[in-house]
């Protein structure tokens, strides 16, 4: 199958040529580096299907452009569809596919790592250390031990944070429409988001984004968290609204924030753009907080979640082009 890769970088290919050689050579490749959008749909002219992921565009406008081209499955290499109009796909014909899991310790541990490196200020002591500040002031952290984590959303990564923070000795607390038995070894108590936002002295969200959840985290919500909680976003950019974190942040009701993710992150994450001046005056506000972490979408980044992804991806293609329906479907062609 013919298959054009958008938004692609190295570690793609490497990937992905690594995993489609473990199937022979069955598919050939065009990768592209540009974002998949309506404007750059073209590009996809003659594939059989294209391979998005989190930043790519695909509304009506792109979805009609690449079917017109020939395009029948849209093949995304990420968990979440937020970015892909469902309805239009299908009324154009074209089958979604996602990666459904990939590995959640890889995002459940980077969110812990978020989680003690605002807590012991180690981003901030790296700095001083490398210029010659050895000075502890400003550095207090606190244990995590005893401490409340409330974690919304308690899918595969949800329960893998929840598992790493109660070895730490934490009490847990969890919002989720369908919470799964296993909390309840864990110690956990599941409980409604107010309850879990005026209890918690760390938030963690890993819930996906639709418009129920959008803006979950806005002025009412930080008003109800516990003054100074730390709130931790690896989920969706669009969970919280960014402008709510900067007063939040400005008047101390939230402590430490630490984010893997932004709202507006398509015109900035996974780019090199050390040389150019930051639009974003909403980010660049984010970024002069000093106790705010923030990293470019890399919790996913491990090995074993590339492999998972690209193997899980010649999965949806191969089964695609032999049935006609990707192993992990989206929507009613699926």
């Amino acid at each position: 199958m013919q298959v054009a890769v958008f938004s692609t970088k190295s570690y793609d290919r490497r990937f992905l040529d690594a995993a489609n050689a473990a199937e022979g050579g069955r598919h050939a490749f065009r990768y592209l580096e540009a974002r998949l959008t309506r404007d750059s749909a073209p590009l996809a002219a003659g594939a059989e299907a294209v391979c998005a992921f989190v930043n790519d565009v695909l509304d009506r406008p792109a979805l009609e452009t690449l079917a017109s081209g020939g395009t029948r499955l849209v093949a995304l290499r990420s968990a979440g569809f937020n970015n892909v109009d469902l309805a239009a796909a299908a009324a154009l014909g074209l089958a979604v596919a996602r990666v459904p899991a990939y590995s959640p310790h890889a995002v459940a541990e980077h969110t812990v790592a978020l989680i003690l490196s605002l807590n012991r200020k180690i981003h901030r002591a790296y700095a001083r250390v490398r210029e010659g500040n050895f000075a502890l002031e400003g550095l207090l952290g606190f244990d995590l031990r005893g401490r409340t984590v409330g974690i919304v959303g308690t899918g595969k990564i949800g329960m893998a944070v929840a598992r790493i923070m109660a070895g730490f000795g934490c009490r847990l607390l969890a919002h989720d429409p369908f919470p799964p038995p296993e909390l309840a070894a864990l110690g956990a108590a599941a409980v409604p988001l107010d309850t879990l936002l005026a209890g918690s002295d760390i938030v963690s969200l890993h819930c996906p984004l639709t418009p129920d959840t959008r803006h979950m985290i806005d002025h009412a919500a930080i008003a109800r968290m516990r003054h100074g909680a730390m709130l931790i976003n690896t989920g969706r950019g669009a969970l919280v609204d960014a402008g709510a974190l900067i007063e939040g942040l400005k008047s101390g009701a939230i402590g430490h924030l630490g984010l893997d993710v932004y709202e507006e992150e398509g015109d900035l994450f996974f780019e090199d753009l050390s040389d150019q001046i930051l639009q974003d005056d909403v980010f660049a506000r984010l970024l002069t907080f000093p106790n705010v972490l923030i990293t470019g979408h890399q919790g996913f980044f491990t090995a074993e979640a590339m492999q998972a992804i690209a193997r899980t991806t010649l999965e949806n293609l191969s089964s695609f082009e032999a049935t006609g329906r990707p192993a992990n479907p989206v929507g009613p062609l699926g």
